[in-house]
């Protein structure tokens, strides 16, 4: 009987995450990679900009005839450790609906736009692995923010003089958009314990985390997690900026020295403990999503070296070779996860 609970449970979970991809705005319903261009201050959008200050800009696209299009876009720069250390910030985009309506943005009123943080020859690939972390997070939970993957023609202009740059970048859809593909609403502010989160959602997540061991997060305090609510008193956590990950493993990564771990390559389960059977229920599911996961990264092999690509999967490797023993499991998870 539990064994066909586990079956009907991973099937419903297969068409939840199917029936959602009809469900996005045309930019991310196509997966080919976009040809960008964009010109901005890096200066001006690090110190002129805020949450509510915008500065105005322009986007422009390749068209079929390959000629460049133009929209009208708004900018400012996201993330206050980027603002700090990244020479690229990067940047939440704004577009009027007027000016969106028939281009590839349509029904989009609001983008994250993913840079390398870093400029560094090593700064592309670090943003292919953050994206790869995103699609990977598609085959396990229903519940995730849309990408899609750009080359950008990026120019800074310092008013004296430009530096053009070619760079790997990303689109993440803004987080009203997966509320409303699930009836839901984002919660803002929100006084909630980890615990009132739904079980398997907030599981799925927190496995993730540890997978691509990612610490940079916090679902008490909305940090790099969005929480969103659905009837009938259903709270759902949303994942995204893995670029401080183990997976990633970005040069000017750090750790909270409160964790007690050297790196980020270390692996520390931050999730609060549940009751035992919905936790070995979620294993059982990574487990068998193992090959999926592994294809996700083999799907991606253009994009980086053979030392690179064996590298991300040996890296998963470890994770699954956790969870397939009782005691590491026991160890990491069972024993390790968070009390209070």
């Amino acid at each position: 009987m539990k064994k066909l609970l586990s079956i009907l449970l991973f099937a419903l979970l297969s068409l939840q995450l199917s029936a959602q991809k009809s469900d996005v705005t045309a930019l991310f319903s196509d997966q080919k990679p976009l040809d960008l261009k964009l010109k901005v201050s890096i200066k001006d959008i690090k110190k002129k900009t805020n949450d509510s200050t915008y500065l105005p800009s322009a986007l422009y696209t390749k068209n079929a005839a390959g000629g460049w299009d133009s929209i009208k876009i708004s900018v400012r720069a996201r993330g206050i450790f980027r603002r700090k250390n990244c020479y690229f910030a990067p940047i939440k985009i704004k577009i009027s609906k007027s000016d969106g309506k028939g281009t590839f943005v349509d029904g989009n009123k609001s983008l994250k736009l993913v840079m390398p943080c870093q400029n560094n020859d090593g700064k592309n690939p670090l943003v292919s692995r953050e994206f790869v972390c995103y699609k990977m997070y598609e085959k396990i939970s229903p519940y995730y923010f849309s990408t899609r993957l750009a080359n950008l023609d990026f120019t800074e202009s310092d008013g004296k003089k430009n530096k053009n740059f070619q760079l790997t970048s990303f689109f993440i859809e803004d987080d009203n958009l997966v509320a409303k593909r699930h009836h839901a609403k984002v919660m803002e502010n929100l006084n909630l314990h980890p615990l009132g989160l739904n079980d398997t959602a907030a599981l799925r997540h927190d496995f993730f985390q540890l997978m691509v061991a990612n610490t940079d997060w916090s679902t008490t305090f909305l940090h790099n997690a969005k929480v969103i609510f659905q009837e009938p008193k259903k709270y759902i956590p949303l994942a995204y900026d893995f670029d401080m990950s183990g997976f990633v493993n970005p040069p000017y990564a750090e750790v909270s020295q409160e964790l007690g771990i050297a790196n980020v390559r270390e692996r520390l389960y931050r999730g609060f403990c549940r009751k035992e059977p919905v936790t070995q229920f979620i294993r059982k599911e990574y487990i068998s999503l193992e090959p999926t996961l592994l294809a996700v990264v083999d799907s991606f092999q253009k994009d980086f070296t053979p030392k690179d690509m064996k590298d991300m999967k040996d890296y998963l490797g470890e994770f699954f070779t956790m969870l397939k023993s009782d005691s590491q499991f026991k160890t990491m998870i069972l024993d390790g996860c968070r009390k209070k």
